[in-house]
C-alpha cells in the first residue's frame, strides 16, 4: 500500500511538470489525430485480409479490396511517420521547457544548496533525470496511448467476428498483467537507486577531472580508479537486476503471444474445418490477437519507462521545491556613499558551532578596512553574508540605514567588486571574463582601459590573440598573477561601490605582487574596501584594522594604535614586520 501512496504524489508531480512545460495543444491533438488514423488503418487491414482470403477461399477476386489494402497500408505508413515526428517533437518541446525551467531554478539557489551537493550531482539531475522523462514522452506515451486504443477496438471487433475465442483470449490478459505489476514495483525501487547511484558517480566524475592535477601531483590516480570502479561496479549490479526482471517480463510475454496463438490456430483450425468458422475469419483473429498482445507487451516495457520517470520527476521536484534565492525589487542608491554597519550579527552553519558572535562594527563610506586574525575565525564568512551567500543567523548588516536584505540581489551584488586568493576564472577568452555578468555589451575601448588600470594589458597585448585568448578550463593557461588581475580588470569595469579583497595577493611572487598590488591600489580609490589579509605589510596604511578572533572582534583601530594595544597584533607584527 505504501508504493500506491507514494505513487500518487509522483504522477501529479509528473503531470504536473508537463502542464507548467506548457506543450503546444494543437501540434498534440493532431499528433493524437494522425496516431488514431494509424491505429484506425492498422484495425481495418485484418477485417480486409479476411474478405480477401473468404474470396480467394471460394475462388473469386475482387481487385477492389486490393486497391483498399494498398490505400490502408500507405495511410498507415503515412500517418506512423509523422506521427512518430510530431510527438516527438512535443516531447522535445517538453523536456526542453523541464530543463530550462529546472536549470533557471538551480542557478537562484542560495550557496547552501551547493555546499549540501556535489556539482556532478546536480548535473545529473538536470541532463539524466530529464532525460528519463523525455524518453517516457517520446517513446512510450504515444505507444501506450494508441496501443490501449488498439486493444480496446480490436477486442470490440473480435467479438463481433468470434466471441468464443475472444473470451478465450481476454482469460490470459488479466493474468499476465497480475503476474507482471508486483515485477513493475521492483523495477521502481532499483531504477531509483540506480538514479541515485548515478547521480553519486556523476558527481565523483566532477571531483575528480575538476582536481586531476591535484590527482597527479599526489599520485592518488590508483586510489580514484578503485574509487571510480566501485561505483562503476554498482552501478553494473543495478543495471543487472534491472535486466533479471526484465528477463522475465519479456520471455513470459513472448510465451504468452505463443500459447495463445497455438490455441487459436488449432481451435480456430478445428473450427474452420467442421465449417463454423471462416478461414478469412480464422486469419482476422490471429491479426487482431498480435494487435492486442503486441500492445500489452509495449505497454509492459512503457509501465517499467514510467516507473523511471517516476523516479526522475520525484528529483526534479525535490529541486524545484527548494526556495530560490529571495531578489527583492529595492534598488541600491547611486548616490553618495554610505558607510556599512554590522549590529549584533551573529551566524552559524549549524546550532552547536557558532562562527561569528555579536559581531558589531562600522565600515567608514570610501575608506579601508582591514580585517586580520588567525585561520578559522570568521574573516571570510563575514565576507560571504555581506555578499548574501548566507543569511546571518541573528542582528543585521545596513548599508546606511538601510537592511542589505531588502535590496534586490541582483542591484546589491552589482554594487560589490569581490577579488579572491584564487579569483575563479571561467572557461573562454580573456575578454569573456573581463565582462562576466554584464548583460550588455561593453565598447572594447572600456575592456581594454579596465584591463590597462589592472595592469593586465601589458601581457594581454604579448598574446597572438590577446583579448580573444583562450584561458583553458579554470584559467589554466595563465599565471597566478595574471588570473589576479583579470579578475581586478573584472571588478574595476564593474566600477563598484563597495571591495572586498580576500587575500588578493597571498599566492603571489615578489614580481606578480608588485603589479596586482598597483592594480588594487588604482582599484580601491575612493570604494568602501574591506581587506582580508594574513600579511601586515599589506594592511598597515589601512584607514582602521579590526582584530577577528574565534568569531568575535578584539580589538579596531589604526596600526600604531594596536602595535602598542593589542598582545595579538603586536605578535603577528614581530613575526612578520621584523622578519621583513
Amino acid at each position: 500500500m505504501e508504493t500506491n501512496h507514494e505513487a500518487k504524489p509522483q504522477v501529479t508531480g509528473f503531470w504536473q511538470l508537463v502542464k507548467d512545460a506548457d506543450p503546444p495543444k494543437l501540434l498534440f491533438f493532431f499528433a493524437m489525430v494522425l496516431s488514431l488514423a494509424e491505429t484506425g488503418a492498422s484495425l481495418i487491414l485484418p477485417l480486409l485480409t479476411k474478405s480477401l482470403v473468404d474470396n480467394l477461399s471460394n475462388s473469386s477476386f475482387d481487385i477492389s479490396i486490393i486497391i483498399f489494402l494498398i490505400i490502408t497500408f500507405l495511410i498507415q505508413t503515412v500517418t506512423s511517420g509523422f506521427s512518430y515526428y510530431y510527438m516527438t517533437a512535443i516531447g522535445e518541446s517538453i523536456v526542453a521547457s523541464i530543463r530550462n525551467k529546472v536549470w533557471a531554478h538551480t542557478i537562484n539557489l542560495p550557496v547552501a544548496f551547493y555546499d549540501r551537493h556535489k556539482s556532478g550531482e546536480i548535473m545529473s539531475r538536470i541532463t539524466q533525470d530529464t532525460n528519463t522523462v523525455k524518453t517516457l514522452i517520446t517513446q512510450h506515451m504515444i505507444t501506450f496511448i494508441s496501443g490501449l486504443i488498439s486493444i480496446i477496438a480490436a477486442t470490440i471487433l473480435l467479438f463481433f467476428i468470434d466471441w468464443k475465442i475472444t473470451t478465450i483470449m481476454l482469460i490470459a490478459i488479466p493474468i499476465s498483467f497480475f503476474i507482471i505489476a508486483p515485477l513493475g514495483k521492483k523495477m521502481f525501487s532499483i531504477s531509483k537507486m540506480a538514479q541515485d547511484e548515478m547521480a553519486e558517480f556523476s558527481g565523483n566524475l566532477g571531483r575528480v577531472l575538476s582536481e586531476i592535477r591535484l590527482v597527479k601531483a599526489y599520485h592518488a590516480e590508483e586510489i580514484e580508479i578503485k574509487s571510480g570502479n566501485k561505483r562503476i561496479d554498482h552501478l553494473y549490479q543495478f543495471g543487472l537486476k534491472e535486466a533479471k526482471i526484465q528477463a522475465i517480463i519479456s520471455p513470459f510475454m513472448t510465451l504468452i503471444m505463443m500459447l495463445l496463438l497455438i490455441l487459436l490456430i488449432g481451435y480456430g483450425g478445428v473450427r474452420v474445418a467442421s465449417g463454423t468458422l471462416s478461414a478469412g475469419s480464422l486469419v482476422a483473429i490471429i491479426f487482431y490477437m498480435f494487435q492486442i498482445v503486441l500492445p500489452f507487451s509495449h505497454m509492459a516495457t512503457s509501465f517499467t519507462a514510467f516507473q523511471k520517470a517516476m523516479g526522475a520527476t520525484d528529483r526534479i521536484q525535490t529541486i524545484l521545491k527548494l526556495k530560490p534565492e529571495e531578489n527583492k525589487s529595492k534598488q541600491v542608491s547611486k548616490q553618495s556613499a554610505q558607510p556599512i554597519l554590522f549590529r549584533n550579527v551573529r551566524f552559524s552553519y549549524n546550532e552547536k558551532e557558532p562562527i561569528l558572535k555579536n559581531i558589531s562594527l562600522i565600515v567608514p563610506a570610501g575608506k579601508t578596512t582591514a580585517i586580520v586574525g588567525p585561520s578559522g575565525s570568521g574573516k571570510t564568512t563575514l565576507f560571504s553574508l555581506l555578499e548574501q551567500f548566507y543569511q546571518v543567523t541573528g542582528g543585521e548588516i545596513l548599508l546606511g540605514d538601510t537592511n542589505i536584505k531588502e535590496f534586490g540581489l541582483s542591484s546589491w551584488r552589482n554594487h560589490i567588486g569581490y577579488v579572491s586568493q584564487e579569483s575563479p576564472i571561467m572557461s573562454g577568452t580573456i575578454l569573456e571574463n573581463i565582462t562576466y555578468g554584464i548583460n550588455k555589451n561593453i565598447p572594447l575601448f572600456e575592456v581594454e582601459r579596465a584591463a590597462t588600470q589592472a595592469n593586465a594589458m601589458e601581457f594581454i597585448s604579448r598574446l597572438p590573440q590577446g583579448l580573444a585568448t583562450e584561458v583553458g578550463e579554470r584559467g589554466v593557461k595563465l599565471s597566478g598573477g595574471q588570473r589576479q588581475r583579470i579578475a581586478i580588470a573584472r571588478a574595476l569595469i564593474r566600477n563598484p561601490h563597495i571591495l572586498l579583497l580576500d587575500e588578493a595577493t597571498s599566492n603571489l611572487d615578489s614580481a606578480s605582487e608588485g603589479l596586482v598590488q598597483q592594480a588594487l591600489d588604482h582599484l580601491m580609490k575612493g570604494r568602501t574596501t574591506l581587506i582580508i589579509a594574513h600579511r601586515l605589510s599589506t594592511v598597515v596604511n589601512a584607514d582602521q584594522i579590526v582584530i577577528l578572533e574565534h568569531g568575535e572582534i578584539t580589538g579596531i583601530g589604526k596600526h600604531e594604535e594596536l602595535l602598542t594595544t593589542h598582545p595579538l597584533y603586536q605578535k603577528l607584527a614581530e613575526q612578520q614586520l621584523q622578519s621583513s
